[in-house]
């Protein structure tokens, strides 16, 4: 058997319906590649198992290893017992994601994404319900922030459902729900990457500012006299923000 690790954000999906809601939510293609993230106890692994395509997952926990390794003999060398934050892509080409990510690093497996997003043009993945409303919130929601932005400029975000507390073992203190990314055919035209992230992470910084004060520091004076910059940075859409990354210094 295997034991839960609080550390790793361990709470294991018991409901089999459950389970193959998730798996469906995946648009399927035969021979695709596929990574799932945190098979933990394997309860969507043996449906991914099943599909037509080539697939891997990543598991940090040797424990969970060795226990998916005996019970769905048909895993071995599928498994790559490494940290999904320090890892390498670990396919050559395209290759989807799927998990149902822990919950203490979720924020940073989506920023993993971002990393490789010529690579994935697809993730479906279960998060912690307001981690899920963040990535799937549109502007002039008090959701909308950070990771929003940053996700919404290569990828349209679909919010597909919520999975009760009950469906897990133990019961999570907190609500869940899936979301599904998948990448736009014609993503936002960010010219510099780095430029664009200081932009966003500075302006949800101050968010109920006005734009005028965090970001003054980084536009000269006469364009800091914009209308934009009377705005709050739940007020502007991931285009503006876009647009205005081309204005920074």
């Amino acid at each position: 058997m295997y034991t839960l690790k609080k550390s790793l954000g361990q709470h294991f999906l018991r409901d089999e319906n459950m389970c193959r809601q998730i798996v469906d939510a995946l648009p399927v293609e035969e021979g695709m590649q596929l990574l799932e993230v945190g098979p933990g106890a394997g309860a969507i692994t043996k449906y991914l198992l099943e599909l037509p395509v080539q697939f891997k997952a990543v598991e940090l926990d040797a424990e969970k290893v060795r226990y998916l390794e005996q019970t769905y003999p048909a895993i071995h060398g599928k498994l790559i017992n490494e940290n999904f934050l320090e890892m390498k892509p670990p396919y050559e080409g395209q290759f989807s994601v799927i998990g149902n990510f822990p919950y203490n690093i979720s924020t940073q497996i989506m920023f993993q994404v971002l990393e490789w997003k010529s690579q994935v043009p697809v993730v479906v993945g279960m998060f912690q319900k307001e981690v899920a409303q963040r990535i799937a919130a549109s502007h002039g929601n008090k959701e909308y922030g950070i990771l929003s932005v940053l996700l919404q400029v290569y990828y349209k975000i679909e919010y597909l459902f919520e999975v009760h507390e009950n469906c897990f073992n133990p019961p999570p203190k907190v609500k869940s729900a899936v979301i599904r990314l998948t990448r736009l055919e014609k993503p936002h035209e960010v010219k510099n990457e780095k430029k664009f992230k200081l932009l966003v992470k500075t302006a949800f910084g101050q968010r109920r500012k006005q734009l005028r004060n965090p970001l003054k520091g980084h536009f000269n004076k006469e364009y800091l006299q914009e209308p934009i910059f009377t705005k709050r940075a739940e007020e502007l859409s991931v285009a503006d923000f876009v647009a205005l990354a081309e204005h920074m210094l």
